[in-house]
């Protein structure tokens, strides 16, 4: 039953990428269509009061430059807000301002889309705090990621030299997609009990005679736009393992199904940009058995139990529980696991921390991988990354230049991917290293074993790829934890937006080669099996040393 109730899932939202992909199609063709009539309305007052009446195309260091300088703003008005929360209105529980290395590790964490959070958001910040910072950076750091796919997939699928306008781009992104199904998808939630009200914590008197302090709030519009928009950071601390957060096995299919669409959504936009619906297929199977491979991994090996406790000779019938919520079961939260750190959201049902060796194996290599799925525009961004680095080197040894999509591989292009291939790597071992090897890392670790190496590494990861959860037995509301991961964030997001930006404006300008005999096909079954060996192969050789010492340590150590 287990199986079944995963592959009804799978199977949904497989169902869901056709219909969805080609409605993104249109929201950015920039061909007239049916969704004209219903938004252009709203965005004729946003262009006219932003300045925006014309908007010519750009070049992709002028979007690079927009996109930049629009999260800035945001980033400061977002960390004054944090740092004077106390002051501000909709705070009836009269939280504080938050200490400044939190504040900046929590506006860095939400405008990169990471949402990690060394705070717990119920005690953390106020209302206002959660409706004008949180909330808005959900949309706007989806927005961005969104902007980011679109610009890359025109730059390498159109035979001019256009990226598109950054501001059009992102005003579509909200108002005709992230805004309706994140409305629509709150309304749903709060049918379905989650809580959407401005009224104070709840001051409850226990059957003992004990207050019991009951945190609420706009939870619902949270959650939608949360998991829509690959987010991650929950209204509560124990994110959606809480009964407000997500109440049933229901609103957990839902809270799947929201994270994963958007992201596999977009391989079927891209197949239509391109003209090929089968580089769409191409890249959707790539990524499709990654996940199956892994979510069988974290299943099985949750379904066993832990080898310890089994050896003692406890009943395991009902797998390794522990951290785990018993309405949703092994199924749905291993399901949950692999969907939230292959989409890079970041939201929980189950404590990762608490997951056998292997496991937690998976939700790190998803994580280090960061190109199945991936957060909302970004993970298909990173694929095609991968399938350009195949197609240089298929190029390399036929002794041919390489071409993707019509246009030549040359050095500039494998530089700028070279780039963005190294620094993921160099921003999650790099301070992971720092943290062991020094006195400032070393008190926020609770396990000085294996597991202990997992949750430095956890943490370094989840933030590199703008993930957002954690292994929570690390101590890291610290300034170093604060800093550092804020700063990983930062260079995790950035770097490789603008080095793929700068791939796709140099193959924008590029003269449309014709396909002939010769030229290397890209969508059929060969190509998915040399992508997969690709991503595979430049993953392992990367992170499997680091991964021996953690949780494939861990788990030899207690077989």
């Amino acid at each position: 039953m287990d199986i079944v109730q995963m592959l009804v899932v799978i199977l949904i939202l497989v169902l869901l990428v056709k219909p969805l992909g080609t409605y993104i199609y249109h929201v950015f063709s920039n061909k007239q269509n049916r969704t004209d009539k219903w938004f252009n309305w709203l965005e004729r007052i946003i262009y006219t009061f932003s300045g925006l009446k014309t908007r010519p195309s750009m070049s992709w260091k002028r979007y690079a430059l927009s996109l930049v300088l629009l999260n800035a703003g945001f980033v400061a008005i977002g960390f004054l807000i944090l740092l004077l929360q106390g002051y501000l209105p909709l705070n009836s529980s009269k939280i504080k301002g938050m200490e400044p290395t939190l504040a900046f590790n929590t506006i860095i964490s939400f405008m990169t889309n990471t949402n990690l959070q060394h705070y717990s958001g119920e005690t953390g910040l106020s209302y206002f705090s959660q409706m004008a910072v949180i909330i808005m950076m959900m949309f706007t750091s989806a927005a961005t990621g969104i902007c980011v796919a679109i610009a890359f997939i025109r730059g390498i699928t159109s035979k001019g030299e256009t990226l598109g306008n950054f501001f059009e781009d992102f005003t579509k992104s909200i108002t005709r997609l992230l805004l309706p199904l994140a409305l629509v998808m709150a309304i749903i939630l709060v049918g379905l009990k989650v809580p959407q009200t401005l009224q104070p914590t709840i001051h409850a008197t226990t059957v003992e005679g004990k207050v019991q302090n009951i945190a609420i709030g706009p939870i619902a519009s949270l959650e939608s736009i949360k998991h829509i928009g690959t987010n991650g950071g929950g209204h509560t601390g124990a994110n959606s393992a809480h009964p407000f957060e997500n109440p049933s096995p229901l609103t957990n299919v839902l809270e799947i199904l929201m994270m994963w669409c958007i992201p596999a959504s977009l391989t079927y936009t891209f197949g239509k940009f391109a003209r090929n619906q089968k580089q769409g297929w191409v890249i959707f199977s790539t990524m499709l058995l990654i996940f199956l491979s892994f979510l069988s991994l974290v299943y099985f090996s949750e379904s066993m139990g832990n080898p310890t406790l089994n050896a003692l000779g406890l009943n395991h019938e009902e797998g390794s529980m522990e951290g785990k919520e018993v309405r949703f079961g092994i199924a749905q939260s291993s399901l949950f696991t692999t969907v939230t750190t292959s989409a890079t959201t970041g939201s929980v049902d189950n404590m990762h921390d608490t997951l056998t060796p292997l496991g937690g194996l998976v939700p790190l290599s998803l994580m280090m991988l960061n190109v199945v799925f991936g957060g909302d525009g970004v993970g298909l961004v990173n694929m095609l990354m991968y399938a350009i680095l195949a197609v240089f080197l298929c190029g390399l040894l036929v002794g041919r230049t390489p071409e993707f999509l019509g246009r030549k591989i040359e050095p500039k292009e494998m530089k700028l991917i070279t780039i963005a291939l190294l620094a993921h790597p160099l921003i999650i071992l790099f301070p992971s290293a720092l943290a062991f090897i020094t006195d400032l890392g070393k008190g926020a670790i609770s396990n000085p074993s294996f597991h202990g190496i997992s949750q430095v590494i956890y943490e370094f990861t989840s933030s590199a790829a703008n993930n957002g959860s954690g292994f929570e037995g690390l101590g890291d509301n610290t300034p170093f934890w604060n800093i550092s991961t804020g700063i990983v964030m930062f260079l995790g997001r950035y770097i490789s937006i603008i080095a793929l930006l700068g791939v796709a404006g140099s193959l924008a300008k590029k003269q449309f080669v014709p396909e002939t005999t010769g030229t290397f096909r890209t969508d059929n079954g060969l190509f998915i099996g040399i992508l997969l060996g690709i991503v595979l192969i430049v993953g392992a050789l990367t992170f499997l040393p680091v991964l021996a010492l953690g949780p494939i340590a861990e788990y030899v150590s207690i077989r």
